[in-house]
């Protein structure tokens, strides 16, 4: 009798077990913002122990990407509940910016001796596409009251900046575009580039969307590929895939492993990879809450790796 009750006891004890983890699957909504478009998710833990997550907006009715603009700032302590924080930036704010507005991508934040850094690619002039500055803001908060600063001198006319500060608190600069990646040391004011920026060899059809972070010692270094569905020869459907490269040092060279995430249903994907309590997640964006290429919204997906430390598909 005794045996039986104790089995009871086990399976009750197991379907209560999968029951919680069904239920804490489903509590994880994909897409996790639902009452405005948001894309490219840059994900950052910081001191007060929560993950936040700041994120371009896609405006509609949508013209291409020309209308992003407004960025927000979302945060969670459990990765099943979310707090917009609201509008962190946007265009008519940028002194230098082009006229015109819009054309807020990719950003990105980084912390540093009490300040936040809130890193935004943002053209200068009407002709968008060959005035690319990458601005900075700050504030003593990670989601209010940042003010623009001006820009990074001295850089190409790329897009989607990407800050690493290692674990000896030197801060790395990335950001790319048009197949081309370059990276190279920040000053201790986050705001100048220390000596030279240099191309980041290794990197497989590199597209844009940089990302870095560090694992068992290991730098990570992912980013969007040039996918077309159009040309693929193996049938796979859908556009930008995510792919990584491996460096023991933060600026290559960096040793190619393949794709961590197939297309979504949007024509581009953006991610980042981030640690927070003792799990690892990969962001990432896809339309499925409008069916179209250019309102998207933002992911999450748990990140598994493998023992040799390569990185298992997302899916």
């Amino acid at each position: 009798m005794m045996k039986i009750v104790r089995a009871s006891l086990v399976a009750v004890g197991i379907s209560w077990m999968l029951v919680s983890v069904n239920a804490s699957a489903q509590d994880q909504k994909k897409p996790f913002v639902t009452d405005l478009y948001t894309a490219d998710p840059s994900a950052h833990v910081w001191q007060d122990g929560r993950l936040y997550v700041y994120a371009s907006h896609d405006i509609a009715p949508p013209k291409g990407c020309d209308l992003m603009d407004q960025y927000h700032v979302f945060s969670t302590d459990d990765m099943v509940h979310w707090t917009d924080h609201g509008e962190i930036l946007r265009a008519s704010q940028v002194k230098w910016g082009r006229p015109e507005g819009g054309f807020m991508w990719a950003p990105d934040c980084a912390y540093k001796n009490g300040t936040y850094y809130f890193y935004f690619p943002h053209p200068s002039g009407t002709e968008w596409n060959k005035t690319w500055k990458i601005g900075v803001a700050t504030s003593k908060y990670p989601a209010k009251d940042f003010e623009v600063q001006g820009y990074i001198e001295g850089l190409e006319s790329m897009i989607d900046p990407c800050v690493f500060v290692d674990d000896d608190g030197q801060a790395y600069f990335y950001y790319g575009g048009g197949g081309t990646c370059a990276a190279g040391k920040l000053k201790d004011n986050m705001m100048e580039i220390d000596g030279e920026l240099k191309t980041m060899e290794g990197l497989e059809d590199f597209h844009e969307a940089t990302w870095v972070h560090k694992y068992k010692g290991v730098y990570y270094l992912s980013y969007s590929d040039n996918h077309d569905e159009n040309n693929d020869k193996e049938g796979v459907k859908g556009d930008n895939r995510m792919r990584y490269a491996t460096s023991k040092s933060p600026l290559g060279p960096w040793k190619y492993q393949g794709i961590y995430m197939q297309p979504t249903d949007s024509y581009t994907n953006h991610g980042s990879i981030v640690e927070y309590k003792g799990k690892w997640y990969a962001f990432y964006h896809n339309s499925s809450l409008s069916n179209h290429d250019w309102l998207r919204s933002i992911c999450v997906d748990q990140l598994f790796y493998n023992k040799d430390g390569t990185i298992k598909m997302v899916r």
